[in-house]
């Protein structure tokens, strides 16, 4: 079975590096329920349709399959009820590990959110002096809860 283990983090934006070149990545949620989540991915000229478990801590099954580009903008368009999330996703080497670095556009414009993906839960790392707290807990910060509850919404205290 696939698993994802992923640690989330906010970002100190004025210790970033320069980055590299970025992805415009444009996802949607298909409704289901059980807490199950059906994601519909396009990234560049990629497509992909993910299918997730409900979390236990960071941990959650994963199963993704890439599919058409066509298919995955009807799905977007026909399926995705709820719109949409867009953001720019940077990849960032940092003491042997792959940062995802993600830039929110849209309804989530200024969250910026930093995302490990580990082999195992007890996985050390070293963390960037750019990375700040860690959200991977907080469930307002799963981008299908910024669909439904975009960070530009949350009180300025949050």
């Amino acid at each position: 079975m696939a698993v994802e283990i992923e640690r989330k983090f906010l970002v100190h934006r004025e210790h970033l590096p320069v980055l590299p070149p970025g992805d415009t990545i444009i996802q949607g949620y298909i409704p289901t329920l059980n807490r199950i989540t059906v994601r519909v991915r396009v990234r560049a000229t990629r497509a992909w349709l993910t299918l997730k478990g409900a979390s236990t801590g960071i941990r959650r099954s994963e199963f993704e399959y890439e599919i058409p580009l066509a298919d995955a903008r009807a799905m977007l368009a026909e399926l995705c009820q709820a719109g949409v999330v867009e953001k720019t996703r940077y990849e960032i080497e940092h003491a042997g590990m792959r940062w995802e670095l993600d830039i929110f556009a849209g309804a989530n414009a200024g969250l910026v959110i930093a995302e490990l993906e580990l082999p195992h839960e007890e996985q050390s790392f070293e963390k960037p002096d750019w990375v700040a707290e860690e959200v991977s807990a907080d469930p307002r910060y799963s981008n299908q809860s910024l669909l439904q509850n975009p960070w530009t919404w949350w009180p300025a205290s949050s």
